[in-house]
């Protein structure tokens, strides 16, 4: 091990202290890492100035400003009075709704934070009207955006199939990885992850926010805006909702869509410049850059290729297809609350290749294990950024994501493990 491998180690491991304790802001935790890295070299400035502007900090920090917007118009209102008389008054089967919802945006969107963007200001529209607490209900709607990504066979999935296609033709594989694999292996899973949502999750999340939410400043003192703002305001909010669905057809990155619904939300009148600032994810934008960074230097100081060569030694020359399967999900499950979780598939795909062709096993099962263990990431911020996102809109620390999702990872292991395992065995 080289000196920049053991600092950047030493340096992860007092950052998930460090949020676990909670006793700094989580954008100072992210921050310090941050400067520690740079200091040390284990990343180069132009890295950090990279995620300082990355498109997830814009989305993150920009959403908050559209859901500040949202509040004010009455088009809120009326979404809210839709779901009301759809599901018949009951606040519950409202919240089970927008559940469905998030699960049909995860098949055409292949982004969980443009998903969760999408889904969260309604479900705080749904939980102020009714009167109940957003952190009962906001944690449990991101996991179904992140956990539902790559089941059915649109979006993502196709994009990942063709990303390992593409790696086992480059391993010298003859068959083909579609789309339809992915959800022959995981359907289940989303049955699971949706029943879990509808009936367990918001017993284990927290009755009041743990941290304060992100919008609760001068929530209640906002002026009532005119009929021409309104109007203004919801052609906004919709040609937000609208570019976020269809940017890739389009041919608009997201968050373009999102910073200019920003602007266009303060020129138009429905949010002041300092509303607009207060709303702003500052401490979430910060935390997610540490996060990302840190997830940037275990790879360029070889500390992710460090343990991807202790997971090969670990296998042996001639694992069991058991063995195989519970390694490649449950390394890339650990190591993905800790990295982004593109970059885990990107690492582990090609080491499952090598593995699979030396001992003659189908990489199939292998590499839908990769996957699912990569998006299998609700324990930490540092996975993705639709949890930074959900801690700000539901005022969650680091204990609370585990809390709240330590039962159904466990179910998730033990199903994706066992079920993969009788569709697509190894041998």
């Amino acid at each position: 091990m080289t000196t920049q491998m053991i600092i950047c180690m030493l340096t992860f491991l007092l950052m998930i202290i460090s949020f676990a304790l909670n006793k700094f802001p989580l954008g100072v935790t992210g921050g310090a890492a941050l400067v520690i890295l740079l200091l040390t070299g284990c990343i180069e400035p132009s890295v950090a100035l990279t995620n300082l502007g990355s498109a997830n900090v814009i989305i993150i920090v920009g959403m908050f400003v559209i859901g500040a917007g949202l509040k004010k118009l009455s088009i809120i209102d009326t979404i809210t009075r839709f779901i009301r008389k759809v599901t018949g008054g009951s606040f519950i089967w409202s919240y089970r709704a927008l559940i469905v919802l998030a699960f049909l945006l995860t098949s055409f969107i292949t982004s969980p934070v443009v998903c969760y963007a999408i889904a969260f200001p309604l479900l705080d529209s749904v939980c102020d009207e009714y009167g109940e607490s957003r952190s009962k209900y906001q944690f449990p709607l991101a996991v179904v955006c992140i956990a539902c990504c790559a089941i059915l066979p649109f979006g993502f999935a196709i994009s990942q199939a063709a990303v390992f296609s593409g790696f086992m033709e480059s391993y010298g594989f003859t068959q083909e990885f579609t789309a339809m694999d992915f959800t022959r292996a995981r359907w289940p899973m989303a049955i699971i992850v949706i029943l879990w949502a509808f009936f367990l999750a918001y017993k284990f999340t927290p009755e009041k926010p743990v941290m304060p939410i992100n919008d609760s400043k001068g929530s209640g003192e906002q002026k009532k805006l005119g009929k021409i703002q309104d109007i203004l305001g919801s052609i906004i909010f919709v040609g937000t909702m609208i570019g976020l669905v269809f940017n890739a057809q389009l041919g608009i990155d997201a968050w373009v869509v999102v910073f200019t619904g920003c602007i266009l939300n303060v020129i138009c009148g429905v949010l002041t410049g300092k509303e607009a600032i207060q709303a702003m994810a500052i401490d979430l934008g910060i935390m997610f850059i540490g996060a990302n960074s840190m997830a940037q230097a275990l790879v360029n100081t070889g500390s992710a290729e460090f343990i991807g060569n202790k997971v090969s030694e670990l296998l042996g020359a001639s694992p069991s297809g058991l063995m195989l399967y519970i390694v490649f999900f449950i390394v890339p499950f650990i190591l993905t609350q800790f990295m982004q979780n593109q970059g885990v598939m990107n690492i582990f795909a090609p080491i499952a290749l090598i593995i699979c062709s030396a001992i003659g096993a189908d990489p199939k099962g292998c590499l839908v294990l990769v996957c699912a263990g990569s998006l299998t990431a609700f324990m930490t911020p540092s996975a993705t950024p639709a949890i930074p996102m959900a801690m700000g809109a539901g005022g969650y620390d680091v204990k609370s994501l585990v809390k709240g999702s330590w039962l159904l990872s466990v179910m998730l292991t033990i199903g994706y493990i066992a079920f993969v395992s009788f569709v697509m065995p190894a041998f």
